[in-house]
């Protein structure tokens, strides 16, 4: 049994990512009391009706109120807004963290608001499903994968620490990097291919009018992967594109060049070029799965007593 790691915790933005820490922090017991809320009065009342919290605050400024960590789970776009908001109503000394997936000018900004007597630890779980709501949650999200912390360079050591703890308490790798390290990595490993999987949807969209729906039909599953990825909260999205441009477009110039090689070779009939081209990416796919950060099971990540008997995973592989 977990032990009382803050005597509160508070979590602002209730959906996927929010709704899954709640339900961790809760089932292990790690906060004497933990209050949520939203700025949806809709999901303010749901998260009541399901209990996500001990608490559900109606603002933002009531629920950090003698917190010791607070954690935003709101779109990147609005992560300034909201540390704005909660500035003068934090208690000196509480922790301050978020869940997005741009750091760089995110932290810049939220840092901006912040009195100096709040520590701030940006985070980032690499975890997720293509649900939301505070419905889609579940305690068991973050168990193997990755939270990268991107503390500033003046980061309060301690504070830093009980994040971490707390992360791997509900079962996170944690990682930490600079907030424009996180972004660049990010921009090829998450955001570049959210970006091909909305185009390659969209395509299909069109395309459907041509065929009479054939394409949606007869869908493959490499198609159907990429409608997982293109079902993603969308103004989470656009927040994320709009705030770690720089980088990438940097991965997407690269990536136009790799896809201008590969045109090249289909054009030429270059098929050894395309079998090593292939062969390299298969030997990625199988390190992914290798270091347990994925599986063969489709819904690998998804809480197992959701799943069908012969579809839950083996249980990850993880380096020494």
């Amino acid at each position: 049994m977990s032990t009382i790691q803050f005597n509160r915790i508070a979590i602002i933005g209730l959906g996927h990512i929010g709704s899954s820490i709640a339900r961790a922090v809760k089932e292990l017991r790690l906060a004497g009391e933990l209050v949520v809320t939203d700025g949806s009065a809709a999901i303010r009342t749901r998260a009541t009706e399901i209990g996500l919290g001990d608490r559900v605050a109606p603002s933002n400024s009531e629920v950090v109120k003698d917190a010791d960590l607070v954690i935003i789970c709101v779109p990147v776009g609005k992560c300034g807004d909201v540390a704005a908001e909660i500035a003068s109503h934090l208690k000196a000394g509480a922790i301050v963290s978020d869940v997005g997936s741009v750091k760089g000018p995110v932290t810049r900004e939220m840092a901006g608001h912040l009195p100096k007597t709040i520590h701030l630890v940006p985070g980032h779980p690499v975890a997720g499903t293509e649900d939301s709501g505070p419905d889609s949650g579940f305690a068991e999200l973050f168990i193997n994968r990755w939270c990268i912390l991107t503390p500033l360079p003046d980061a309060d050591e301690a504070a830093v620490e009980k994040l971490t703890t707390l992360w791997r308490t509900i079962g996170a790798n944690v990682e930490t990097m600079s907030p424009d390290h996180h972004d660049l990595v990010l921009a090829i490993t998450s955001h570049l291919p959210h970006l091909i999987a909305y185009t390659i949807v969209g395509t299909a969209e069109d395309m459907e009018k041509v065929t009479e729906a054939e394409v949606l039909k007869f869908s493959a599953g490499g198609f159907r992967d990429f409608t997982r990825i293109a079902a993603s909260d969308p103004t989470m999205w656009r927040d994320i594109f709009l705030a770690n441009k720089d980088a990438v477009l940097e991965m997407l110039g690269s990536f136009q060049e790799d896809l201008s090689k590969l045109t090249r070779a289909i054009r030429r009939g270059d098929g050894e070029a395309l079998f090593d081209h292939f062969t390299r990416t298969r030997a990625i796919r199988r390190g992914i799965v290798s270091l347990g950060q994925d599986s063969s099971h489709a819904n690998f990540g998804r809480p197992l007593e959701k799943l069908p008997q012969d579809a839950k995973p083996a249980a990850p592989v993880v380096s020494k």
